[in-house]
């Protein structure tokens, strides 16, 4: 009996470290996630104003919300884990099912959402093209809209593009056809950037990519899709360890009477 339970205690033991440093790797996963939502918001949430939609802004809020839940589940994990409180290893464990089955259902739409945009979809949404042409065209250092002048300069010059479509859109822009502006296009367009460099839109000097910034947008978009269905199935397979430890460990103590 005495080496029955002293076997059970050894076990017992060894699960407890195993899920604990689960739980660790855990937190770490959550925090990366909750950090991704963050730096989103923080660094693009100019482009979120610039194409005029709540995709990206909805998508950063999600990302933070899945991290924080994924903090507190941890946490929860570990007090179970160290205090052996098998009611609150129970609440764990249907905590940790839920976020495997969110995580599997979030990379599944994602690699579909991906293979069915690549490579078939050769263009975003037609509206959402439009509302980006549009934006530039009439909000492009105009009064009040420093934001989206900031948001466009930076566009260009991350993606290495210039305008919607080509940079031919810049000719219906109202602060090109101003007729104190000398410039054809944005001097953010220029692959050196200087004052009045917009003045000549010749290939050697401005970025005159085919299909525009909204191509740049779309190709960065997919490989966003990608990763995320990546990175969302092969967590939730890691998960599936969890709570498999989080089972034997439940079993573990119920059967363990020290």
């Amino acid at each position: 009996m005495e080496a029955h339970a002293e076997k059970n205690s050894c076990g017992t033991i060894c699960l407890k470290y195993l899920l604990f440093l689960f739980n660790i790797l855990f937190l770490l996963a959550g925090g990366a996630v909750l950090a991704v939502g963050v730096w989103t918001l923080v660094e693009k949430s100019d482009y979120i104003s610039l194409l005029s939609s709540s995709l990206y802004s909805i998508s950063a809020y999600l990302l933070i919300a899945a991290g924080t839940i994924v903090i507190l589940t941890g946490l929860i994990g570990c007090c179970a884990t160290l205090k052996e409180i098998k009611s609150l290893l129970i609440v764990y464990l249907v905590l940790l099912l839920a976020i495997f089955l969110l995580e599997i259902i979030a990379g599944i739409l994602a690699f579909i959402n991906y293979q069915e945009c690549f490579p078939f979809c050769h263009q975003l949404d037609e509206e959402l093209q439009q509302n980006l042409k549009q934006t530039m065209q009439q909000k492009y250092h105009q009064p009040g809209e420093d934001s989206v002048t900031q948001a466009v300069d930076r566009l260009h010059q991350e993606f290495k593009c210039c305008g919607s479509n080509s940079s031919a859109d810049w000719a219906e822009s109202l602060w090109i056809q101003d007729s104190s502006n000398e410039r054809l296009v944005p001097d953010s367009c220029c692959k050196t950037p200087g004052d009045l460099c917009g003045r000549r839109d010749h290939p050697s000097n401005i970025y005159r990519v085919e299909g525009g910034c909204i191509q740049k947008l779309e190709m960065f978009i997919l490989k966003q899709l990608y990763v995320l269905g990546a990175l969302s199935i092969t967590i939730a397979s890691l998960q599936l360890l969890g709570m498999l430890f989080t089972c034997c460990l439940y079993r573990s103590l119920k059967e363990d009477p020290y």
